[in-house]
């Protein structure tokens, strides 16, 4: 067989992708190695939502094709994600080396590509389009794990200033819960104990159906109804997606875990203004707010910006409160990049310069890391249930870890791999990014 190898760059989404481009090349006569030196096509999945991620794929795509060039001349080499789809047939200007260029809209289409590659063709296949990828049965290749990722959405209608993903996923499109429905169950029957459903506005799901009143509470139920112990998560929210039903909904199941992800972006009205989001700093409150009051002990994570164009000190410090008064459990923490095509990156008279940027971002994650002991200190002394991922040596000591249902990483020395297995434990300690268990 011949050897492919795939650098995945970015969101769970992308590596979603990965896993379904993996499968349809072992279909095709590729197997998947590890070591891309051994590999006869290199791929790299890309992720273009800040500039260093870009700049990271252009110098991993360089050094593929240093060697292409001095080593191996026939190896194929091929870029697709959200860079490809943004980028198209300019890569080929940028690096001549690269034989095709595969957008996020297309990579059903990878078959042919690969076909054509081979023999001896350049091609760009990033046509735009607002369908829902052909789903083709091909096998899924996922990387071996606990946790199974499935796309239930594709792209997004939100079109906030900053952000490119309308520019490289396309519009907002529902994956059918047939689909969806099947691929939950061949991954549960593989193994998997846990479901991710994933979106950009995963609780946009079911909005663009004209054919059936079906929304994302419906397939969360139809879902919870297969037999056996697994989980189910959902990420990720947009906050005014969230509404009653959902919320109701998931603290009714009994495998849909205590967890959102709902990125605020900025503690300040003026801010999410100007970045087009749809709902004030009091929007926001009102939704954790009533996520926790309906739901004991969830998890309420949430995506920050620092140093977007024009924010003030002032307007700063309003994200630092908010990060602290609704007692955010983790965020994820950015300093702003501009990204063509977006609306803010022409606000280059308002850019905060560099330095500023840094020092925002520094502090905004001196606010994360607090909040995020808080959380953790509420739980020693708890019993919980986690399901174990991972089993390795650290100082001499085999360490079992994994999750809590409400999305806590749990530490727990045991000499036995427990990985896939549900354990009791009692928490023992807490640190900044994880919890100390014992099993019960």
């Amino acid at each position: 067989m011949k050897k492919v190898y795939i650098e995945t760059m970015g969101c769970q989404m992308n590596k979603s992708d990965t896993e379904r481009m993996l499968g349809m090349l072992e279909h095709f006569g590729y197997e998947e190695v590890q070591n891309p030196k051994d590999a006869d096509l290199l791929m790299v999945n890309t992720c273009s939502i800040r500039q260093l991620s870009e700049d990271k794929a252009f110098s991993l795509l360089g050094a593929w094709g240093r060697r292409k060039k001095l080593d191996k001349p026939d190896l194929k080499i091929g870029i697709c994600g959200c860079v490809a789809q943004q980028k198209a047939e300019k890569i080929f200007k940028r690096a001549n080396y690269v034989d095709f260029v595969l957008g996020t809209h297309n990579i059903y289409k990878l078959p042919e590509v690969i076909k054509a590659v081979e023999n001896g063709e350049k091609v760009c296949e990033c046509k735009e389009t607002n369908k829902v990828e052909d789903t083709k049965d091909f096998k899924i290749k996922r990387v071996k794990s606990t946790n199974a990722w499935i796309n239930i959405t594709q792209g997004c209608n939100n079109f906030c200033t900053y952000c490119i993903v309308p520019y490289t996923r396309g519009r907002e499109r529902s994956i059918l819960p047939e689909v969806i429905l099947k691929e939950a169950k061949d991954a549960l029957d593989a193994g998997h104990k846990e479901i991710t459903l994933l979106g950009q506005n995963v609780d946009s799901y079911g909005k663009d159906f004209t054919d059936r009143n079906y929304r994302l509470s419906d397939l969360l139920r139809d879902l919870n109804a297969f037999e056996g112990k697994f989980r189910i998560r959902f990420v990720t929210s947009y906050p005014t997606d969230i509404t009653d039903e959902l919320i109701q909904t998931a603290k009714e199941l009994d495998k849909v875990c205590e967890y959102f992800h709902i990125p605020m972006q900025s503690g300040s009205s003026e801010v999410l203004k100007k970045m087009n989001r749809r709902y004030t700093r009091k929007d926001y409150a009102q939704t954790v707010a009533k996520i926790r009051k309906m739901i004991p002990d969830v998890t309420i994570t949430s995506d920050f910006i620092a140093g977007f164009p024009g924010e003030t000190e002032e307007q700063f410090c309003e994200t630092i409160t908010a990060i602290d008064e609704f007692e955010l459990d983790y965020s994820n923490v950015a300093a702003y990049s501009p990204r063509e095509k977006t609306v803010a990156a022409k606000w280059t008279d308002k850019f905060i310069p560099e330095d500023v940027k840094s020092e925002r971002f520094q502090r905004l994650n001196e606010a994360v890391q607090r909040n995020c002991l808080k959380s953790n200190l509420k739980y020693v002394g708890r019993e919980m249930e986690v399901l174990v991922e991972n089993f390795y040596e650290r100082r001499g000591k085999m360490i079992n870890t994994g999750k809590t249902r409400n999305n806590k990483t749990v530490h727990i020395p045991f000499d036995r791999d427990l990985t896939g297995e549900f354990v009791n434990v009692k928490i023992t300690g807490a640190k900044t990014w994880y919890l100390k268990g014992e099993v019960i």
